[in-house]
């Protein structure tokens, strides 16, 4: 329906869920999330807009005993020019997503009947997840009208969250579906003509897995804040009951305000946040810390990867002696976190965010609504956020200088302070705000309904099979890296590839160290990052730990006692702290003093210690336990996301490589290899010892396989 004014008529479809108008029920299941949030609000703020006639949030109608009467409701008002209406289904109960997938046509047919018998012609479709994707795109085919899509989450991104926490690559198919979700996201790829995402990460890094993907049809429209709930100060802060609770923590309470907020994680990096301000003068001088870490009874009490952090935390504190320095309460209710953003900008403060990662930074967008410069990351979400508000500094939170830059650069010019204050309240109402999201919406979309801007399809087809079935694993240090200028060709051949193959690192580097090397040669972020010496398996871009490998390889590992035994040998010295972690033991080995590697074993051995020795490079040995390594971790890998192994090329230079090399993964030893320390190798057939060296190496191997086709060894 397009009005005699020229108004628009624009329909939203988002199939699952409990939606209505009012008191949504968010978080009561894995379906009522803040996609529901988010499509209420959109459609609110479409229907405000002087040029929509009327907007249409199509859902499902459920006639269900288990949920409200609400949403047996066919019509519901939300305003004017807004409704819900609820279509029909062949099954009427309330169902989770995964198990509507057999009834998508019958909604789709009834929703067209819904259209034709009101008169109603939309100028756009606009489908909210994989499944209205399904609908939407139906319906795009029937009416002829443009197909706009927002993924929420992706199938192909799911299923690599899922496999890291160590559910089967069979259970996830027989649970959620995920082959038809992910086929049903490629079609709505080959059909829409616009994809909206939150950030220009989202972009490359989620859909660029995707056969369908075109980068021309991607567009970025970060979603409304509620700027009700998120405001300026007004000086009733500091008398509120959370600002007792984090003075009483204080010896100096007036001083201004870092405030950390985030979820007790490794990722989050707050451990790295108070190593910063515990070496730093400067900070300790201008600022007190606020750490919120999420809610706390006993810490005790919590999951070992929480428990982890906060006692991190807590040590941290305590061995830089931050007491009275640094506040870090144990609860908070969900209405105050408001009022910690505005009693830090009241007290002229900054909000920090330095995650190692960062898909989107809600907080960052709530901090910069409360008038409070932020400091971030300088990666995903961060980069939009202050690239448009203009708000704050990202900084590298690898690197302890960076951060500490970035928070003295905010609290010591006051001056400054105040405009990027003001910046961020500026900004959030042009870009973050539901009114500036219709604005940029109804923008984008102008020129498809008028057809100024002509759809260029990309001549793509789909892969013979639904998921990645090889991968390419290197060490990082000598195999890798080594030679800068053969970078460049092996980084393009794994982007080249990056929907056939995967990439991973095996390195003894700590996730940190690894990271800041990755960056530093810019290099393509790793699908799988094994890191201390295979004690720890990482995924993807936002570093989903995989929890189950560190429950298994916890086995008889017996730390405290390895080093007593060890602290009696000559020629060992303890590597830095930096260098070890908690399944990783690491030393310096002088050979001209120390026993030979393997009488170390014995002796671990003698005293019941049954662990794993890796000597490498002539002058490292490091223990682990008898479960981890390269190799076992790279098999672990292997097992999970369904990989043969003859279908996995592993390179690698040192010893610390040799088990990962041995078996039946396609090898590669590069020219700058540790020869002693890999002799054995020397007659296995599967091993292919590249005259290149570093990455050059690697690239000659790929040819010698014909990896990214065949991945068969060349008869000789």
């Amino acid at each position: 329906m397009k009005t005699e004014q020229g108004k628009l008529y624009l329909v939203l479809i988002s199939v699952h869920g409990l939606i209505r108008g009012q008191d949504l029920e968010l978080g009561c299941d894995a379906d009522t999330g803040g996609q529901t949030k988010y499509v209420v609000e959109l459609a609110r703020a479409l229907g405000q807009h002087p040029a929509v006639a009327r907007v249409d949030l199509i859902t499902r109608r459920l006639d269900d005993k288990l949920v409200s009467k609400d949403y047996a409701k066919p019509l519901e008002v939300l305003s004017e020019k807004t409704n819900i209406v609820r279509i029909d289904c062949a099954d009427q109960h309330y169902l989770p997503k995964e198990q509507l997938w057999d009834h998508l046509d019958f909604f789709a047919d009834n929703l067209l009947n819904y259209l034709h018998e009101n008169n109603l012609n939309p100028q756009i479709i606009h489908s909210h997840y994989a499944d209205a994707g399904y609908v939407g795109a139906l319906l795009s085919h029937q009416l002829s009208v443009p197909l706009i899509h927002t993924g929420h989450s992706l199938g192909r991104s799911k299923r690599k969250r899922l496999l890291a926490s160590g559910v089967k690559g069979v259970d996830i198919e027989k649970r959620y579906n995920m082959a038809r979700r992910i086929n049903a996201e490629e079609n709505t790829l080959g059909v829409a003509d616009i994809i909206i995402t939150s950030t220009h990460q989202e972009i490359e890094e989620q859909y660029g897995l995707y056969d369908y993907y075109q980068p021309d049809q991607m567009r970025v429209v970060p979603p409304g804040t509620d700027l009700v709930q998120f405001h300026p100060f007004d000086g009733s802060e500091s008398d509120t009951a959370i600002a007792a609770e984090i003075k009483r923590f204080l010896t100096a309470p007036e001083k201004p305000l870092i405030l950390a907020i985030s979820r007790p994680d490794h990722r989050k990096n707050i451990v790295a946040l108070i190593e910063t301000y515990g070496q730093s003068a400067v900070l300790q001088k201008l600022a007190n810390l606020v750490i919120i870490a999420g809610n706390r009874d006993d810490i005790r009490d919590m999951e070992d990867g929480a428990q982890e952090v906060l006692t991190e935390i807590l040590l941290a504190i305590d061995h830089h002696d931050l007491y009275g320095k640094v506040a870090y309460p144990k609860h908070h209710s969900a209405d105050e976190v408001s009022v910690m953003y505005r009693l830090a900008a009241l007290m002229g403060g900054v909000f920090v965010n330095p995650a190692l990662t960062e898909p989107f930074g809600l907080t960052l967008i709530e901090a910069a609504a409360s008038g409070l410069p932020i400091v971030a990351t300088e990666d995903g979400g961060p980069t939009d956020i202050i690239g448009n508000c203009q708000n704050g500094y990202l900084i590298n939170p690898l690197d302890q200088a960076s951060i500490e830059e970035g928070l003295v650069k905010v609290l010591s010019d006051k001056e400054k302070w105040k405009e990027l204050a003001q910046n961020g309240i500026s900004g959030v109402n042009e870009y973050y705000s539901w009114q500036g999201h219709a604005e940029k919406y109804l923008d984008m979309i102008r020129p498809v309904i008028e057809q100024t801007e002509p759809i260029v399809r990309m001549d793509l087809q789909r892969r013979s099979r639904l998921y990645r079935d090889r991968a390419v694993f290197s060490d990082l240090d000598q195999s890798l890296t080594g030679d800068a200028s053969a970078l460049p060709a092996f980084t393009q051949a794994m982007k080249d590839n990056v929907r056939c193959s995967s990439f991973g690192i095996a390195t003894g580097r700590r996730l940190d160290s690894a990271l800041t090397l990755i960056k530093a040669h810019k290099l393509p972020h790793p699908d799988a990052l094994i890191t201390s010496l295979g004690t720890e398996i990482y995924y993807g871009q936002y570093l989903t730990r995989d929890q189950a490998w560190t429950d298994h390889i916890d086995y008889l590992w017996r730390p405290a006692k390895v080093r007593t035994v060890l602290s009696e040998l000559p020629g060992l010295r303890v590597q830095a702290k930096l260098e070890q972690s908690r399944y990783k033991l690491s030393y310096f080995y002088d050979a001209a003093l120390a026993p030979k590697p393997d009488a170390i074993r014995q002796l671990l051995l003698k005293h019941e210690l049954t662990v794993n020795v890796v000597f490498s490079f002539g002058q490292y040995l490091d223990v682990v336990p008898i479960r981890a390594s390269k190799g076992l971790a790279l098999r672990w890998y292997a097992e999970q996301w369904d990989i043969p192994l003859n279908h996995i090329l592993a390179a690698g230079g040192s010893g610390a490589d040799e088990d990962m090399i041995r078996g039946n993964t396609l090898a590669v030893v590069v020219a700058n290899r540790h020869d002693e320390e890999l002799s054995d190798l020397i007659n296995i057939e599967q091993t292919y010892y590249a005259r290149q060296p570093h990455a050059s190496g690697i690239l000659e191997a790929i040819e010698y396989y014909d990896f990214f086709k065949s991945c068969k060894v060349p008869e000789a």
